[in-house]
C-alpha cells in the first residue's frame, strides 16, 4: 500500500505549515488563545482563503476533499502549529450540514463568512447519545455543555430527542441563546449554551447515524492533531538534548536518555500508523471500531509522550514562555475531548462483542 499523500494533500499540508509557522508562533497563539474571543477572526478568514475548510468536505458537497486522509492532513498540521482556531467545531458542523444537503451553510463556512458548532453533550451525557435528555420541537429549552467553538459560532446544531424518541438535529441562531463562553485549560474557546424556549429549525428528525459519523470525524481529527503535536515534541526534545551540555558533552550522548527518546519515538510511530488505518476506514461500516481503537491508543501514547518530553527538558519544560509546555498540555487534554481513553475502550469492547 502506498502511504504517500496525493499532490493536492501535500500542497495543503505545505501551505498550512508555512502559514502557521509565519503567522501563528507560540507567543501570538498564547496571546489570543486565552483571551476572549479565544481565537483570531482575521486568521480564520485567512485559513478559509487558503482553502483549508474546503478540504474537509467532498467535491459533491462544495469542497474538494472530505475523506479521512484529507482531515488527518489538515489536523496534523494544525497540531504542529498548535492552532487555537475553532476548526474542530466547524469540521463536525460541516459534515452534518453536508449530510443533510444544507449547501448554503456549507458554502458560508468554507468561505469563512460563517462559523458553526455542534451542541451535543449535556451535564449527564458526556460520551453517548443515549443519555441525552433534551427534547426538541419548534422551541428548545435546556443546557448544552462544553460546546467546542460555541463561543464564536453564528449557528448552533443542537441534538435533541424528537417526540418519537429519535435523535433530531436542530439549527439555532447563536444570538438567540445565552452563551457562557470561556477558554479551555489548554487554550481555545468553548461555551455553555442555555436555551430557554428558543426558536429552532428542524434539520432532521432521525439524525443519529449522521451525528455519530460527524463525531467520529472529529475524533479522527483529534488523533491526527495529536500526531502533529507528538512530532513537534520529539523534534524539540532532540534539539534540546543536543544543545544541553553536562560533563563537557551534550546530554544526548547519555544512553539512558537515548533509550527514553527511542521508546517514545516508537509510541509516536504506532500512533501515526493507527491514524493512517483509521483515516482509511472513515467511510467504512466498521468506522466506529477503528476510530475508537485509534483514540484509545492516542490517549495513552499522548500521555506518555507529554510526560517524557517535560521530564527530559527539566524545569524549563514547565515554563509558560517555552512552547513544549503548551504542546504537552494540549496533547494531554486532547484525550478528554469527544470521549477519553476509557470511553473509547468501552466502545471497542461493545463493538467487538456486538
Amino acid at each position: 500500500m502506498d502511504f504517500n499523500h496525493t499532490e493536492d494533500r501535500r500542497m495543503i499540508s505545505d501551505s498550512l505549515r508555512r502559514y502557521l509557522a509565519e503567522q501563528y508562533d507560540n507567543e501570538y497563539r498564547n496571546k489570543i488563545a486565552y483571551e476572549a474571543p479565544y481565537h483570531d477572526a482575521s486568521k480564520w478568514a485567512e485559513l478559509a482563503e487558503l482553502g483549508i475548510l474546503g478540504a474537509l468536505v467532498s467535491e459533491a458537497d462544495g469542497g474538494f476533499g472530505g475523506d479521512g486522509f484529507d482531515i488527518s492532513v489538515v489536523f496534523e498540521e494544525l497540531g504542529r502549529g498548535l492552532c487555537a482556531e475553532p476548526m474542530l467545531a466547524n469540521l463536525m458542523a460541516l459534515r452534518l450540514y453536508a449530510a443533510f444537503g444544507q449547501s448554503e451553510r456549507v458554502d458560508g463556512i468554507i468561505g469563512g463568512s460563517e462559523r458553526a458548532a455542534l451542541a451535543v453533550w449535556e451535564t449527564d451525557a458526556f460520551s453517548t447519545l443515549d443519555d441525552i435528555a433534551m427534547t426538541g420541537g419548534d422551541k428548545l429549552s435546556g443546557r448544552k455543555t462544553v460546546v467546542y467553538g460555541g463561543n464564536s459560532a453564528d449557528h448552533l446544531l443542537v441534538v435533541a430527542r424528537t417526540a418519537a424518541g429519535k435523535f433530531g438535529l436542530y439549527e439555532v441562531a447563536a444570538a438567540d441563546t445565552e452563551t457562557l463562553s470561556y477558554a479551555m485549560i489548554d487554550g481555545g474557546g468553548a461555551a455553555e449554551i442555555v436555551l430557554d424556549n428558543t426558536s429552532a429549525k428542524l434539520i432532521s428528525d432521525d439524525a443519529a447515524d449522521a451525528i455519530n459519523a460527524a463525531l467520529d470525524a472529529g475524533r479522527l481529527a483529534l488523533c491526527a492533531e495529536a500526531v502533529g503535536i507528538m512530532d513537534m515534541l520529539r523534534d524539540t526534545v532532540k534539539d534540546y538534548l543536543m544543545q544541553r551540555q553536562q560533563f563537557g558533552r551534550p546530554i544526548a550522548m547519555f544512553q539512558a536518555l537515548q533509550h527514553r527518546l527511542v521508546d517514545f519515538s516508537i509510541e509516536i510511530e504506532q500512533a501515526r500508523s493507527i491514524v493512517i488505518l483509521a483515516s482509511s476506514k472513515l467511510d467504512a461500516k466498521d468506522r466506529a471500531l477503528h476510530i475508537a481503537r485509534a483514540k484509545n491508543l492516542i490517549g495513552r501514547a499522548g500521555k506518555l509522550v507529554a510526560e517524557e518530553a517535560i521530564q527530559m527538558h527539566g524545569g524549563i519544560g514547565m515554563t509558560w514562555e517555552y512552547a513544549p509546555s503548551h504542546y504537552a498540555k494540549r496533547l494531554t487534554m486532547l484525550d478528554a475531548q469527544l470521549g477519553d481513553t476509557e470511553d473509547q475502550l468501552r466502545t471497542v469492547m461493545e463493538l467487538e462483542h456486538a
